[in-house]
């Protein structure tokens, strides 16, 4: 696979793929994919988030934006399963490498492309960014509390849903290949993936006229299912929304009358009477420390959690024993703990090779060893610009 898109939307789609076993060829501008110095914490100046989404990929610094750069992508696109790529549309074909092109000298070649609104339509040159893919798809106006703006959801969302979409893409492309023979454009746009996962948003409006609102922490009419504080200071979540469910978190309040009153124990009535609720069970939550409710609700079949953050993550012994959290080693920072790869599969698992590789660290190894150039080849690349 080569990989010559920047930033997260196309990255993280070769991430996905590099950890169940894909050989990624990451091809970076001289000056580095952006990635490698962004994110909101840094160490000694150098990315924290690079090692990342980095991961298990081979660097090669390529200058795209020269005929002899682009020639050597070319070249290498002669016996690759897949490219991926994240610019803007029009960008591949400025650059003399349309797919129709690429596939004319591999038919099995899979181009898999990323962008803000998507290859055609009115908006397709458009800048579009994680953001405005969120903007765009609606799952930014139905995020955050109510009585304020629009908020973000902490990651960089629209982002990784549209890599997660190019990757359901290349991977259905690859299967269907296996059957035709033929590769094929793979077209993930960031706002229709943000689309995808808005439930009934569009079906709501159309047949009964609603539009969805921003709720905070809590879902309209499903109850109790909110954040609730406890006597600790911490902040604990209760989903006690279906009616036997419901029960059973009465009586683990030492309340067993309100899994049968009328106003609860439905879950239209509770739905009816949420907010009473909330107040209800936010009272008593309030009088115990977080770890004993825990154990409580769980003891009572209530599911419920605490607020987790990296410290609770990497202390928590679920997380340990299914190996959700990978140890990695780092060229920059030791080893340093990134989340582990998933799904899991049992017969063909995947692993986190390395962690985000030097800049242009395999150039010698992927110039030299796939596209046979000598030494004095990739020499005369350097000294004209083309190469790191």
């Amino acid at each position: 696979m080569i990989e010559v898109g920047t930033l997260l939307a196309g990255p993280f789609c070769g991430q996905q793929l590099a950890d169940h076993g894909a050989e990624v060829i990451k091809v970076e501008p001289p000056a580095g994919d952006p990635m490698r110095a962004w994110g909101q914490e840094m160490a000694g100046g150098k990315s924290l988030w690079w090692p990342v989404v980095g991961r298990g990929k081979k660097s090669v610094t390529i200058n795209l934006r020269q005929p002899a750069g682009q020639d050597l992508v070319r070249q290498l696109c002669t016996g690759a399963d897949v490219l991926l790529e994240n610019f803007r549309p029009g960008t591949l074909e400025r650059w003399s490498l349309a797919p129709e092109d690429l596939r004319a000298a591999n038919s099995r070649l899979i181009i898999t492309r990323v962008s803000g609104y998507g290859q055609t339509g009115p908006y397709a040159a458009q800048p579009g960014f994680g953001a405005i893919g969120e903007a765009i798809g609606g799952i930014r106006y139905t995020t955050g509390d109510p009585a304020s703006m629009p908020s973000r959801t902490g990651i960089s969302i629209g982002d990784t849903l549209t890599a997660l979409f190019a990757t359901i893409g290349t991977l259905n492309a690859l299967h269907a290949r296996e059957r035709t023979g033929r590769g094929q454009v793979v077209d993930a746009a960031l706002y229709e993936s943000v689309l995808a996962v808005m439930e009934s948003l569009l079906t709501e409006y159309h047949v009964a006229g609603f539009i969805r609102e921003r709720t905070g922490s809590t879902i309209p009419n499903i109850a109790p299912a909110n954040a609730y504080p406890t006597r600790d200071g911490k902040v604990h979540l209760i989903s006690g929304n279906q009616d036997t469910v419901w029960r059973r978190l009465a009586e683990a309040m030492g309340r067993p009358e309100l899994g049968e009153d009328p106003r609860y124990a439905t879950h239209i009535a509770r739905g009816d009477h949420q907010q009473e609720l909330d107040r209800m069970i936010a009272a008593w939550t309030a009088t115990v420390d977080s770890d004993w409710l825990h154990r409580h609700l769980n003891a009572h079949g209530v599911p419920n959690s605490q607020m987790y953050r990296a410290p609770e993550m990497l202390a928590d012994e679920h997380f340990t024993a299914r190996g959700a959290i990978a140890w990695v080693d780092s060229a920059d920072f030791g080893t340093v703990p990134m989340q582990n790869v998933v799904p899991h599969l049992s017969g063909t698992p995947g692993s986190i090779n390395w962690s985000g590789p030097e800049l242009g660290e395999h150039n010698e190894e992927v110039l030299g060893g796939i596209l046979g150039l000598d030494a004095d080849a990739i020499g005369q690349l350097r000294q004209d610009g083309i190469v790191l």
